[in-house]
């Protein structure tokens, strides 16, 4: 009957008068909207003209901006919010990881080494074989090689003796070859370790193949000399497939704008061409990431801000000053727990870091820096407030420390005082739990480890993320991460006392995301004037179980009123 009565009531408005003003091309109706805007008010009916929304209100009041030409979208009583900002991730690792062996989920040595010898039956000999997610530490079945976390090659090269085989580590920060893919690099016992690098061996000092943070340059040259790379057509393809897929998965998870976190001049050449040919709906915000002499040249062709109607933006620079903690390479101020003889590797050189924070300065693009340990946000935070005369012009600049994932308590309120962004990912927390304590120690883990509570109270702006393809895209095990410090199905929470509210967790992946690129006039949430980027999903999450927001299921994607994905 109340369907019946607005039926009427529409029908009514239509015959009886032309509408004053504005018209929606669309209007969305019967929603159960939140906005994500600072008064949190809720409304049932959004109208969208072009790609920008036009107005929000009741379902009577909307009808003001109805014509004959406006297509009606009953929402059926869902949630509808803002799109999902993903805040830190690699989206075109994103799409090459969805063209190899997904290890994420391989819970033993041995079921890795059944992987890959599956893919070496249907591969050519001389092929490169490659996958990506696994983690030691979750593996249930690896027999450490003279006291180093890691198994030997020697099953991967038994099996796959004709074709080089590279695995890297859910990090990104390490991986395992085979033999053949060591001698295809030059490899051998008297190759040193390189600054910044390890070479795990075993005690006669011969490699083991597991190569950790710089170590593994020589064996990714190598893959990508011989196998990897093409002609420049051959590569410029191989980007835009790469793009392709990860659109549409990044569009089915309700991800709407994408802040990838280091590319080349060239993919970003590529996935330019792309977004102003129109290829390209999800809206892209770049990190330049080069060595620092390349970055002279590249810069001068930056920023470039808002083209291909707001889908394309590099505004950014990025470097890496450690590794990551699951591998060893987060730089610490006192050594792992676990392995006392070692705190971390530090990168990229702090003059190098510095040299970058002055590039960045100069032309007022923002600085984003990879640390993880304690140390190496501790040294970021030192070089920021060097780089800047006037703390009011570092705050005004937006720099961003991404993962911030171990922090002195010290160095917390200096996030605050100088304004810089926290860039985490709260999948980060459940999905490292594991290991963490093992690593820091309960006191280091418990003052330090994922302080998202004390961080936000301290006044600093925390953003969220997957870091995929570290982790899975899905942004609502993040969403439930953040509130619950643990993964769907574990019973312990790590330190649950730094969770977020429900609400704090909707804005770190929404309208933080957006005010961390100075897009907040844009996007992040649902205002008269902002780009029509909004999701319908089938549970309510302010108010649902907790436990069930890792199944919310998205019913629909809009980019700018365009629906790019419905279910």
């Amino acid at each position: 009957m109340k369907w019946l009565i607005q039926l009427l009531l529409l029908l009514l408005f239509l015959v009886s008068c032309e509408p004053q003003g504005p018209t929606a091309d669309i209007i969305i109706h019967n929603a159960e909207i939140h906005t994500l805007r600072p008064e949190g008010q809720t409304y049932s009916a959004i109208a969208i003209k072009g790609d920008r929304i036009l107005g929000l209100g009741t379902e009577e009041s909307i009808l003001k901006f109805v014509d004959a030409g406006t297509n009606m979208i009953d929402a059926r009583g869902n949630f509808l919010m803002p799109g999902l900002i993903e805040g830190h991730g690699h989206f075109l690792g994103f799409g090459r990881s969805l063209m190899e062996l997904d290890l994420l989920e391989v819970g033993s040595w041995a079921e890795t080494i059944a992987l890959v010898s599956d893919e070496v039956a249907k591969a050519e000999p001389g092929r490169w074989i490659t996958g990506r997610g696994w983690h030691q530490d979750k593996w249930t079945d690896v027999t450490p090689v003279d006291g180093s976390p890691y198994p030997d090659h020697l099953d991967l090269s038994v099996i796959s003796p004709d074709n080089p085989v590279i695995l890297i580590h859910a990090s990104g920060h390490s991986l395992i070859a085979n033999e053949r893919a060591m001698k295809e690099a030059g490899i051998t016992r008297d190759t040193p370790d390189p600054d910044g690098g390890t070479i795990r061996r075993d005690e006669e000092g011969n490699p083991i193949g597991v190569f950790e943070e710089t170590a593994m340059y020589p064996i990714r040259e190598a893959f990508w000399s011989q196998g990897g790379r093409g002609t420049e057509e051959e590569e410029r393809a191989r980007i835009r497939e790469a793009a392709l897929i990860a659109q549409e998965e990044a569009f089915r998870h309700g991800i709407t704008s994408f802040q990838d976190a280091g590319l080349s001049m060239q993919e970003i050449g590529v996935l330019r061409t792309m977004a102003n040919d129109g290829e390209l709906d999800i809206r892209l915000w770049i990190m330049l990431l080069e060595n620092y002499e390349s970055m002279r040249v590249s810069v001068k062709q930056l920023p470039i801000v808002g083209e291909a109607d707001n889908r394309f933006t590099v505004a950014a620079l990025k470097a890496f000053n450690d590794g990551a903690l699951g591998s060893y390479g987060a730089l610490l101020i006192e050594p792992y727990s676990d392995k006392p003889e070692e705190s971390g590797q530090l990168v990229t050189p702090e003059e190098e870091l510095r040299s970058i924070a002055a590039l960045a300065r100069d032309h007022q693009l923002q600085y984003c820096v990879h640390a993880i340990g304690d140390l190496a946000n501790k040294m970021m935070l030192d070089i920021y407030e060097e780089t800047f005369e006037d703390k009011d012009q570092l705050r005004e600049a937006r720099w961003r420390i991404e993962h911030a994932q171990h922090l002195r308590p010290e160095d917390i309120n200096r996030f605050a005082e100088f304004g810089i962004i926290a860039a985490m990912q709260t999948i980060h927390c459940a999905s490292d739990a594991a290991f963490v304590v093992t690593r820091l120690g309960e006191k280091r883990a418990e003052e330090g480890a994922y302080m998202w509570r004390s961080l936000i109270d301290a006044g600093v702006l925390v953003t969220n993320g997957t870091d995929v393809p570290v982790e899975r895209i899905n942004p609502f095990t993040g969403l439930y991460a953040a509130v619950s410090r643990k993964l769907p199905g574990q019973e312990m929470a790590f330190y649950p006392e730094q969770s977020m509210t429900r609400e704090e967790a909707l804005r770190s992946y929404t309208i933080n995301n957006a005010i961390a690129a100075f897009e907040e006039d844009l996007k992040g949430s649902l205002e008269e004037g902002k780009l029509a980027d909004l999701i319908l999903l089938d549970r309510n999450l302010l108010t649902c179980e907790k436990s069930d927001i890792p199944n919310t299921k998205v019913l629909m994607t809009m980019v700018g009123g365009k629906i790019v994905y419905e279910d």
